[in-house]
């Protein structure tokens, strides 16, 4: 992830009259390599809640969340934030009404994401209170949120 924040810096340094393109470029992908993170990680945390703590399975899964979180889904987040930003300004003004909503809904998928977030780190103290089913029902959240974020982004209803 490191090398593609600094590929990143380096195009907006190179080429700043075909910026935009290539900034969406960079934010869908940032949004897909979230968005996996999003989806896996409460799988992870299903199984990780069937095991129980103690077993040498349950520290794998430590280990797995603890990366995820970190090495993609933070760097993702941050990226698809900046960026997206940068993009709503520049090419829309922040005016439009579809706009608003995506923000909204994204705000949302924000705050799964510390929800996650403090899950994992629940899970890495052997904290979890949990059973596999919440997180089975909460695994579809960040489905149904990333649903309608694109339904807005492509058809922009209003």
């Amino acid at each position: 992830m490191a090398i593609f924040v600094v590929l990143v810096a380096g195009l907006f340094a190179w080429n700043p009259e075909g910026l935009y393109l290539w900034a969406k470029a960079v934010h869908v992908i940032a949004v897909i390599a979230w968005m996996a993170a999003m989806l896996y990680l409460p799988r992870l945390f299903v199984y990780h809640a069937e095991i129980g703590p103690g077993t040498p399975q349950a520290e794998t899964f430590k280990v797995m969340e603890r990366r995820l979180l970190r090495s993609i889904a933070n760097p993702a987040m941050i990226v698809t934030w900046v960026i997206g930003l940068w993009l709503a300004w520049r090419g829309f003004g922040l005016m439009a009404g579809w706009l608003h909503a995506k923000i909204a809904l994204v705000l949302v998928l924000s705050f799964v994401h510390g929800y996650f977030s403090r899950a994992v780190r629940h899970f890495a103290e052997d904290r979890n209170r949990r059973p596999a089913r919440h997180w089975r029902m909460i695994n579809e959240v960040p489905t149904v949120l990333m649903i309608a974020i694109v339904i807005l982004v492509v058809v922009k209803p209003f």
